[in-house]
């Protein structure tokens, strides 16, 4: 392939100045673009063509390229030396660890009078180049799954009310076979997101070595040049699975353009496939999308022999990772401090970790089923989740044998301190403690007691307090309502009267029952 134009000016002005003007190779090089070794070649294939400056005025580009590089126009392959079999050669480099060094070897090997390396490697590029740019990119087998939405999406109809709403599509392609996976979502949040990765590893009977997202919020929550900050339950996902995630670089289209080109085929040949069809449901649309990325991935390549599914059944299913034996259950990641009552805080139920932790900072993983707390990277308890709104979920074994030995709060010096604000707000913590399975676990709510005392004066807390005992609100909304209504202003209610009894042998009163 014959070099371009401005290549070709380049080498004379690299000829022209060391040649005529005697700067050495690098002082050309730094005056033409060009590398110093670069130079330094040509300048050697000018001598051993017989060539000085000036050039013949009859050399033309495409004889000079001829008497430097000995590229005199093809003879027919059929009337000299045996021509490799491109298609053939671009398989087998997808192939782990094959390089165009050991495919010129073995070419060699088989035709001893075969053509040199230097030709293989410009011959085999040349041929590549006319290729579909989503067929000439060298991707190694079951390394990269490259992951996106597209931009088209879904409509589905609500069979009801005939609203529209918009579903997402989810494209994933493997590198080497270009073998398509697509699905509708309901959205792209990170829950639809993970369990459309599960999905397709089940679709491709196995798990790449590396995804290439892009730098979608549900994948990559600060993207990075270098460092970018992922997802926790995406992380997760991938560690489960064995892959490495390397999000596309911000702003570099070539790390995403084997996505970007299996979005733009599902948009056209799924997506716009399905553009007069009208769905109900999501099922409904991925029954019609699983159809089209079959018949896509049966479709025979224009300029290849083969298909995605053959080329996916020889190249990219025998390198993917098996699956686990389970698959991936979503899970949220949030972080949370221990608090004085040794336990963590996950939508307002409350879960226990060994007392010494008190004050630790804890990552909290919460899937469907259970809740998991780890601190600096060890799980320090798990437990069944619950949706049991200010409930706890103690384990005993958290419990510590001795609180007063152990730590600094005690049910003693929490009613003290209520005392110290007034005999109500004292009375009020002991009975919140004595009304709870485990004292500890009321702890929350006298601290939040002692806080309202900040925000509205301790004068006003007690009379809260007070009315609060009256009528039996044994809890810190309670009192925080009490002073919001501003009904520690107002008289206490008057105590129920006490119905008057007969003395009588047939009646035994309420000491009986003591």
């Amino acid at each position: 392939m014959p070099r371009p134009r401005a290549a070709m000016r380049k080498i004379r002005e690299a000829l022209r100045l060391c040649l005529a003007e005697g700067l050495s190779p690098r002082q050309a090089g730094i005056a033409t673009g060009l590398p110093r070794s670069t130079v330094r070649r040509y300048v050697v294939r000018a001598a051993e063509a017989g060539l000085g400056w000036p050039l013949p005025p009859d050399l033309d580009d495409r004889a000079l390229e001829e008497r430097l590089f000995d590229r005199a126009a093809p003879v027919p392959a059929a009337l000299t030396r045996p021509v490799p079999d491109w298609p053939a050669v671009h398989r087998e480099l997808r192939r782990k660890s094959v390089t165009l060094a050991l495919l010129w070897s073995e070419y060699r090997t088989a035709c001893p009078d075969g053509f040199g390396y230097t030709w293989f490697t410009e011959r085999y590029r040349a041929w590549a180049g006319r290729l579909d740019v989503v067929l000439r990119q060298d991707h190694r087998a079951g390394e990269k799954l490259f992951l996106d939405f597209a931009g088209q999406t879904i409509p589905i109809t609500d069979p009801l009310s005939g609203e529209i709403t918009q579903a997402q599509l989810f494209v994933a392609v493997l590198g080497a076979s270009n073998y398509t996976y697509a699905e509708a979502l309901p959205s792209q949040a990170e829950l639809w997101w993970t369990a459309a990765h599960v999905r397709a590893f089940e679709f491709l009977g196995g798990a790449p070595a590396i995804l290439v997202p892009d730098n979608l919020k549900a994948g990559v929550i600060k993207p990075h040049r270098y460092e970018p900050i992922l997802n926790a339950s995406y992380a997760e996902l991938a560690a489960h699975y064995g892959c490495a995630i390397l999000p596309a670089r911000p702003k570099k289209p070539r790390d995403k353009a084997k996505v970007e080109s299996g979005v733009l085929v599902a948009e056209r040949w799924i997506a716009a496939a399905l553009r007069n069809r009208t769905f109900f449901s999501i099922a409904e649309a991925n029954r019609a999308i699983r159809e089209r990325v079959t018949w896509l991935n049966d479709r025979p390549f224009k300029k290849l022999a083969g298909s995605r599914a053959s080329l996916f059944a020889e190249l990219d299913r025998p390198a993917l990772r098996p699956l686990p034996a389970t698959p991936y259950e979503y899970a949220t990641w949030k972080q949370a401090k221990v608090s004085i009552d040794y336990h963590v805080e996950l939508d307002r139920h409350y879960y226990s970790v060994p007392y010494g932790l008190v004050g630790e900072q804890a990552d909290v993983r919460a899937s469907a089923r259970t809740v998991e707390i780890f601190v600096r990277g060890r799980r320090v308890a798990s437990h069944l989740r619950s949706d049991a709104v200010g409930r706890h979920t103690t384990e005993t074994a958290h419990m510590p044998e001795s609180h007063r030995r152990h730590l600094e709060w005690t049910p003693g010096r929490l009613v003290a301190w209520g005392e110290q604000t007034g005999p109500a707000t004292g009375a009020l913590v002991a009975a919140i403690l004595r009304s709870r399975p485990h004292p500890e676990q009321g702890f929350r709510s006298c601290l939040g007691i002692f806080r309202l005392g900040r925000r509205h004066g301790e004068a006003r807390l007690e009379a809260a307090c007070a009315r609060a005992l009256a009528v039996g609100a044994l809890s810190y909304r309670s009192v925080d309502s009490i002073l919001k209504a501003g009904l520690d202003r107002a008289p206490l209610p008057e105590p129920a009267p006490v119905r008057a009894t007969r003395d009588h042998p047939n009646v035994r009163g309420p000491g009986y029952y003591e």
